[in-house]
């Protein structure tokens, strides 16, 4: 199929969904721009902050986005890209935008309180403590998963064939394995992210504390990209993957306890811009390439390929995509930090509905380079390597893809193509490391306060104490797990979380007397595939442990799989208690909902 044409239905159903479906959805739930919202009653100067539009968008959307919605479709794919396409488009538009939109407007009518204390006040304590320790486990999945993309973009390989670069060339550091010689861009991408973050408490300096224009704020943030991805080039960063994870352990405990206004919103300030820039080639290649004709090399319809590698299409297919349709930690993202600095209600529906439209076109995008640039054999050989020809790396078969299609469409050479891929990635799992720590950090602070009633030891209220536990988990379990392991777990669980949060927006909503439908239907959907999704990865842990592998993996996410499972049917026990009972208040039978 042409992939510009896949890309123009792609546009209008989107644009439709945001200018009809996602207003809709703002009148239901009532936005209103005159409600004053918790930045601008609280503001603290260091979680509650009036930021400015356009720098928040770019916070959230380069904290929601991450690789998920590049990795989750990749991976996907070997289904084949019509059901993986198809998924995208309904997933982001009726249940992923409505998901963030609502995560978010309630928290901003709750003081900016996080999902978890949504749910104390919609489902009771005992909801509030099951969604607090369901919520950690996500998180550490999260994390784990995500350093391990990280280290993979900042330790990716090119074999020079594949980038047309001759055996002599200069620009990248070679190495030789197996006879074939490769081209390392991850030392590139390293080298860029460093100086990124150096410069990111200057610039977020000269953002807040004087108050630099908005307009050149965006130009430092440009020259400052720019010259990292220079240097990268001249003095390529290259560790080990076990260095990397500790350096990253290092840094996001640290980043964890700062301002967000000295490294996380100004780091993103400056990715976002390559995240920009990334999306814009992909319209240029995909209306490019299109226009001269070129189509999908990727099978439409696998469905046995996929069933044989990932499991059943249902539910696996809604599983494995992951982020690009629905993301249940966009809800901790919403409701943890976007919420506490959006300085105007009226501006919830652009920044929840239209930033997950926007990473729903970033998926759609992903999907047409990716299965235009790559023919089945070469996806495979890439993602789905065989038994001992490597593992599987989905962030380079991306990076690969965005080289092939900007040299086949304007001329760009491949090997600076294939590094700009790199780039656009690495920057964003980063960043969801970022994110994702300092959430699980507000977490762990309110599970103490739950647990301690209120009179929690001294250490465990230390803002370093938590970010070094949530850290501590993070490379416990990325240390001993690789991705083909952790993605289906930490996918399930995010699908899963996902659910949970569309039923303490739903509870809410009820509680209140209003209208919950267009939460509850994707709550029922979601909560009937993660918990399907659920019990076939168990089985698949124990057939993994019966056949004699090494017990560290597949026991350990055995683990948090059973873990996730219990958490999280005691919710759904809690929200049918909690619906009856509104129910019955509604109907005239009791008084009130008991809390």
């Amino acid at each position: 199929m042409n992939i510009l044409l896949m890309l123009c239905i792609s546009v209008v159903f989107f644009v439709i969904g945001a200018q009809v479906y996602g207003k809709t959805v703002g009148r239901w739930l009532g936005t209103d721009a005159s409600t004053p919202t918790p930045a601008t009653t609280i503001n603290d100067g260091k979680d509650y902050v009036p930021t400015k539009f356009n720098i928040l968008f770019g916070h959230h959307f380069s904290a929601i986005a991450g690789a998920g919605p590049i990795v989750g479709p990749i991976v996907a794919i070997l289904f084949g890209y019509l059901p993986v396409w198809v998924w995208i488009l309904f997933g982001s538009v009726f249940i992923g935008a409505v998901h963030d939109f609502s995560a978010l407007f309630v928290s901003l009518r709750e003081r900016g309180r996080s999902i978890a204390e949504v749910t104390r006040g919609a489902l009771g304590n005992t909801g509030f403590f099951l969604f607090i320790c369901f919520a950690i486990l996500m998180l550490t999945l999260v994390t784990s998963a995500f350093l391990s993309m990280t280290v993979q973009a900042l330790t990716s390989k090119v074999p020079l064939e594949l980038m047309g670069l001759p055996a002599d060339q200069t620009l990248l550091r070679t190495t030789e394995e197996g006879g074939v010689l490769f081209g390392g861009i991850g030392g590139i991408a390293s080298t860029s992210v460093i100086i990124i973050t150096l410069f990111a408490p200057l610039l977020g300096y000269l953002l807040y504390k004087r108050n630099l224009n908005i307009a050149l704020g965006y130009v430092v943030a440009a020259v400052v990209a720019i010259a990292s991805i220079y240097i990268g080039v001249l003095a390529p960063v290259t560790v080990t993957p076990k260095t990397w994870m500790i350096i990253l352990a290092i840094y996001v405990t640290l980043a964890a306890g700062l301002p967000v206004w000295l490294i996380l919103q100004p780091r993103d300030f400056t990715n976002v811009q390559i995240l920009y820039i990334g999306i814009v080639a992909i319209f240029v290649v995909v209306i490019v390439g299109g226009l001269n004709g070129v189509s999908t090399q990727n099978v439409m319809v696998a469905l046995d390929a996929g069933e044989a590698k990932l499991g059943s299409i249902w539910p696996f297919l809604f599983i494995t995509v992951a982020c690009g349709a629905v993301s249940g930690f966009h809800s901790l993202v919403a409701s943890g930090t976007t919420s506490k600095q959006l300085a105007n209600e009226g501006q919830a529906r652009k920044m929840g509905y239209n930033a997950m439209i926007l990473e729903g076109i970033l998926a759609t995008g992903t999907v047409l380079v990716v299965c235009a640039a790559l023919s089945q054999e070469d996806y495979l050989r890439i993602v789905w390597p065989a038994p001992g020809a490597g593992s599987s790396n989905p962030i380079l078969a991306f990076a690969l893809s965005m080289g092939l299609m900007l040299k086949q469409t304007i001329g760009v050479p491949t090997h600076i193509g294939t590094v700009f891929g790199i780039l656009l990635v690495e920057g964003f799992v980063v960043t969801t490391l970022d994110a994702a720590v300092r959430l699980n950090r507000y977490l762990f602070e309110e599970l103490w306060n739950v647990l301690f009633k209120g009179k929690v030891p001294v250490f465990m209220r230390s803002i370093y104490f938590n970010a070094l536990l949530s850290v501590a988990l993070m490379l416990w379990l990325a240390w001993n797990n690789g991705f083909t392991l952790l993605w289906p777990m930490f996918a399930t669980s995010n699908q899963l979380l996902a659910a949970l949060a569309l039923i303490a927006v739903s509870a809410w909503l009820l509680k209140r007397k209003r209208q919950a439908w267009f939460t509850i239907l994707p709550a029922m959907f979601m909560v009937a595939t993660t918990i399907a999704a659920l019990l076939m990865l168990m089985q698949k842990f124990v057939a993994s442990l019966q056949s004699g592998a090494a017990i560290s993996g597949p026991l350990t996410l055995l683990i948090m799989a059973v873990l996730c499972l219990g958490l999280a049917l005691g919710l759904l026990f809690m929200a049918i208690k909690t619906f009856r009972q509104y129910q019955a208040e509604k109907n005239g039978q009791i008084a009130a909902v008991p809390k």
